[in-house]
Parts: structure tokens; C-alpha cells; sequence
């Protein structure tokens, strides 16, 4: 495929952020607003605050990506921008900020999927050893709000396997956090207090579906609630003392239930599927004992992104969207958002 810049955009969840990538594969530049500490009041993300932190950031976002890149608009060959999954304000953010540069400039407009975003994230790594790897590759998609298993037979084509029956991981840990008391987003507050236990606390169970390789976390979510109340951590007081190492242990435990869980699913999968290679993507992908078990554990070559570019950004948005170029040539201006995709769907 020829040379391409393209522009990636990203508003599905909270972070505003745009990317430009040459080639699917290098960034030139790679800009993101987040909205972690904004959200961190409520514990979680609240979706209205979300789209209007959006509206304020996305000119400046787009126009610090393009400035940082040396480049004006027109030098782009496509506009690539999530269009689902996610929240639905924030993802019309987004949208029309792409196409209203899109109609002003004349450059194609390239719908992503933003879960499809996530796996080209893999792309983006300066030493990649997916060029060593042949399709078929089995994808595990994991954050915040998924956590899916996908066979992707090549470029653009994917397939859905497995998924969460309940619970995405990412929700999971955000959710121990908060009973534990510690801050968000949960993911990495849970790996740090689990980086300082001594692995003395009775794990928890290794959630399974009945005669399924999907997932489950949400009895997980709850034996760690019952285990909080029991050890009298949660609910809290305010003048409630806190036995830090005990939160710590509990930490642990739970991580190494979820990254178990995770691991063992997907070595499952991929021997049953006979694939090539695994990539594992999404922000809980940034997980550190995730990233050291599945290397350590699977018989097959692992891929992942940079830790930076686990979490949403708009460089693995552009890289998605120029693997797609010469599939989608033509501009759809009646490109909706669609909040429910899903791994291997178009909507449109």
C-alpha cells in the first residue's frame, strides 16, 4: 500500500485525542486531553460531563496534533475517526469534528471501529513483531468497557468469539477500587497496592461460564465486596482507620483472579482456533503482571502496544484507518454514530 497520512480522532469514552500517522505505522504526532482527574470526583465516568469536555477540547486537540506534525490539512490523504463503541455524546463530538473537516477540505472521511482501533494500536510499535506473525491472530480486546475475544483473518476482518456476559475487566477493577478505597481509574491503583503484597490473602475464585469460553466478572466483583464487608474495610467511615497491607493482599488476590481468568481464557481460545499469534490490546492491556503472565504462560508469539498506547488515543485510530483506506474510498456523509458496535461489525 502506498504512503498515507492520515488524521485520527477519538471521542468515544473521556479523553479527547487526535494523532496524525504515516502509514499506519509511525506517528508523527500524537496528542491526548484526558479527563481522568475530572471524573475521578464521581468515581467513574459520567457521560453528559464527558461530551462537554469534548466540545471544549477537540479544536485544540486536532490543531495541536496538526501543529506538532508540520502539517496543514490538506496535506492529509484521510480523516479517520471512532464512530462506535461508546458514549453516545461523546462520540458525535468526535464525529462531527471529522466531518466538517472532512467537507471543508475535500479529504476522505474513514470510519473506525473503535474496538478495531485498539488491535491497531499493535501496529504503532517501533519494533514490531507482528511482521514475523501470519493471520489468523487471536485478539483479546480488553478495558474498560469491553472485554472480548476476536479472530482477525486479516486486515479489516474480524470476528467475534467470545465475550463478557456481564462485567467488562476494566469495570471490574474500577469497581474493587472503589470498595478498597483507592482512586481511579481502578486498573492501575490496584496494580500498585498489589505491587506491595506479599500474596498472604486467600484468592478468589476463577470465574467461569458454564459449557462457554466467554467471560464473567461480575460474581468476581461481588466476592471481593462480601470479602471488604467481612473484613470490615467496606462500607467506610469517614474516621474509619484503614489497614493498608490488608487492602494491599486483597489487591493482589483480586489481580491475579482477573489476569488467571484472562490468560487461561485466551490460551484456551487460541489452541482451540489454531491461530498464529496473540495480540492483546485495550487499556487493562497496560497491566503489568497481564503482560509478563501472558508472555510467560502462552506458547505462541504475544503482541501488545506500548503501555501509552493501551489506553484510547488517536494514533491507533489513524493507523485502523489506514489499513481500511482503500476499502472505504469514499466519503459517507450520512455516517451515524452506532454507541453498541460491536468487534467485526460496520453498521453502515
Amino acid at each position: 500500500m502506498d504512503k498515507k497520512i492520515i488524521l485520527g480522532i477519538e471521542t468515544s469514552c473521556d479523553e479527547t485525542a487526535a494523532a496524525v500517522v504515516d502509514s499506519g505505522t509511525k506517528i508523527i504526532s500524537n496528542i491526548v486531553a484526558s479527563q481522568a482527574s475530572l471524573h475521578a470526583t464521581f468515581g467513574g465516568i459520567v457521560p453528559e460531563v464527558a461530551s462537554r469536555q469534548h466540545i471544549l477540547a477537540i479544536s485544540t486537540v486536532i490543531n495541536a496534533a496538526m501543529s506538532e506534525a508540520e502539517m496543514k490539512i490538506n496535506d492529509l490523504d484521510g480523516i479517520a475517526v471512532t464512530y462506535g463503541p461508546g458514549l453516545a455524546g461523546s462520540l458525535l463530538v468526535g464525529l462531527n469534528a471529522a466531518k466538517g473537516l472532512s467537507f471543508g477540505s475535500s479529504v476522505p472521511l474513514l470510519p473506525v471501529n473503535h474496538l478495531e482501533g485498539h488491535v491497531y494500536a499493535t501496529w504503532l510499535n517501533e519494533s514490531n513483531k507482528l511482521e514475523e506473525i501470519d493471520f489468523p491472530l487471536l485478539c483479546l480486546i480488553v478495558s474498560g468497557g469491553h472485554t472480548d475475544l476476536a479472530l482477525m483473518s486479516a486486515h479489516g476482518q474480524f470476528k467475534l468469539i467470545n465475550r463478557t456476559r456481564d462485567d467488562a475487566a476494566g469495570e471490574a477493577f474500577d469497581k474493587a477500587a472503589r470498595v478498597l478505597g483507592l482512586g481511579y481509574p481502578g486498573g492501575p491503583e490496584i496494580q500498585k497496592a498489589a505491587e506491595k503484597a506479599k500474596g498472604t490473602e486467600k484468592p478468589f475464585p476463577r470465574p467461569k461460564v458454564k459449557n462457554s469460553n466467554d467471560f464473567s466478572f461480575s460474581g468476581l466483583k461481588t466476592s471481593l465486596i462480601q470479602r471488604a464487608v467481612d473484613k470490615r474495610i467496606y462500607p467506610r467511615e469517614d474516621d474509619t482507620c484503614v489497614d493498608s497491607e490488608l487492602v494491599n493482599e486483597i489487591s493482589f488476590a483480586f489481580q491475579e483472579a482477573v489476569v488467571d481468568t484472562l490468560v487461561d481464557r485466551t490460551l484456551k481460545v487460541a489452541s482451540e482456533l489454531s491461530v498464529k499469534g496473540i495480540i492483546v490490546s485495550g487499556g487493562v492491556a497496560a497491566n503489568s503482571c497481564l503482560r509478563s503472565r501472558i508472555e510467560e504462560k502462552s506458547p505462541l508469539p504475544v503482541v501488545m502496544p506500548k503501555p501509552a498506547l493501551c489506553t484510547d488515543n488517536g494514533a491507533m485510530i489513524a493507523s485502523a484507518g489506514y489499513f481500511k483506506f482503500k476499502e472505504l474510498p469514499l466519503t459517507k456523509w450520512d455516517l451515524d454514530i452506532l454507541p453498541g458496535l460491536r468487534i467485526g461489525e460496520q453498521g453502515f
